[in-house]
Formats: structure tokens, C-alpha cells, sequence
């Protein structure tokens, strides 16, 4: 069989956060070339009237301690804390997040042709078949290319190991009886009905 491809999701914050970390790495080869041309012995002033580099060092150097006072301190503190948290999450959301490109499944293959089924109708041939199991109120299948898995929610916590056995033997028997690959199924307990609570005492 052959491997699955990875992919990746693409978001819309990833997207923004792109976004600024284009707007910082084009400031910061503008500014670099500023400083090239200063380092060439290009005329300040004309440096100056491009990148107005020396303009805000003028404003700059006339502050003093003084004109850092108790509210302007705070107000760059949360300044500072707000953009270490927005630009922490953005950074986070830029982490890639690759999940599998699941294909068809081959079943046969012959002269006239191949015989494919989608993972998705395999999952919802296991889902019904866990459903038929009366304590089962929903569940949920997920197939991969070594095995299935099925995420089952239960009416009533009562004789549970009972139950995710019957579940998987109804998945198998399932799988053989509609023709589909025989792979290992797992069943997990994803929650049970909360109507249900007085069962457990």
C-alpha cells in the first residue's frame, strides 16, 4: 500500500501573521539599505529625506527621564504585554499542522478495471454498525491506512466493557460483510449520555 501524503492547512490568521512578518523583514532591509548607503558616503540629508532616520532620532534624544512618567510607563508596559501575547498567538498559529491526504482504498483490481472505496463510506459502515448496539447513542469513525478507529458515546455507563466489545465485533463482522479491508478496530469511550447520571450510582 502505498504511503499518504502529508498536507497542511492553511488559515486565515497564519495568513495575517505572514502578513506582518513581511511588513517587519521589508522594514528591516530598508533600514539596512539605509545604513549601506550611509556606509557608500551618501549625503545624509538625501538618507534622511528618504528613510527619515534622522528626524526621529532628533525627537528621540530630547527625552529625558522625566518625561517617562508613572502613566506612560504603564501605558507601555500593557503596550508591551498586548503585543507579546498577539504576536505569541500568531507565531503559535504558524506552526504547521500537517494530518494525512487519506485516497481511495483499492479493494480490487482486474482487467475491466479497479475497485476503489472511499475511507468515508468505510467510517460510515462502522458507525452504523456501532449504532445497532443499543447502549451506543452515537459514534464516530475515523480510518486510517493500519486501522479504524471508532469514537463511540454510550446512554449509560452500565456494563461499558460489555458494550465496547459488542461494538467492535459488530464493526468486524461489518467490515467482512460489506467487503472492506480487515483492519484492527479500535473502539474508544468518547462520553455518555448525561440524562443517563443516575446509572453510575
Amino acid at each position: 500500500m502505498l504511503r499518504q501524503r502529508l498536507r497542511t492547512r492553511t488559515r486565515k490568521l497564519v495568513i495575517i501573521g505572514r502578513a506582518l512578518l513581511l511588513l517587519v523583514v521589508a522594514a528591516l532591509v530598508f533600514y539596512g539599505l539605509m545604513v549601506i548607503l550611509l556606509a557608500l558616503k551618501i549625503a545624509p540629508e538625501s538618507v534622511d529625506s528618504v528613510s527619515g532616520y534622522r528626524s526621529a532620532f532628533d525627537e528621540l534624544s530630547f527625552l529625558t527621564p522625566s518625561d517617562v512618567d508613572g502613566p506612560v510607563r504603564a501605558s507601555v508596559a500593557i503596550a508591551g504585554v498586548l503585543a507579546f501575547l498577539l504576536f505569541g498567538w500568531l507565531a503559535f498559529k504558524e506552526l504547521p499542522r500537517p494530518y494525512l491526504a487519506r485516497g481511495d482504498v483499492e479493494l480490487a483490481s482486474g482487467e475491466r478495471g479497479e475497485l476503489l472505496v472511499e475511507p468515508r463510506a468505510i467510517e460510515r459502515a462502522a458507525e452504523i454498525a456501532a449504532c445497532e448496539n443499543p447502549s451506543v447513542s452515537s459514534a464516530s469513525g475515523r480510518y486510517g491506512t493500519d486501522d479504524l478507529e471508532i469514537a463511540v458515546s454510550v446512554r449509560r455507563a452500565r456494563g461499558l466493557p460489555e458494550t465496547l466489545d459488542d461494538v467492535q465485533e459488530r464493526v468486524r463482522a461489518s467490515l467482512e460483510r460489506h467487503g472492506l479491508p480487515a483492519v484492527p478496530v479500535n473502539v474508544n469511550l468518547t462520553g455518555y449520555d448525561r440524562r443517563q447520571r443516575r446509572e453510575l450510582d
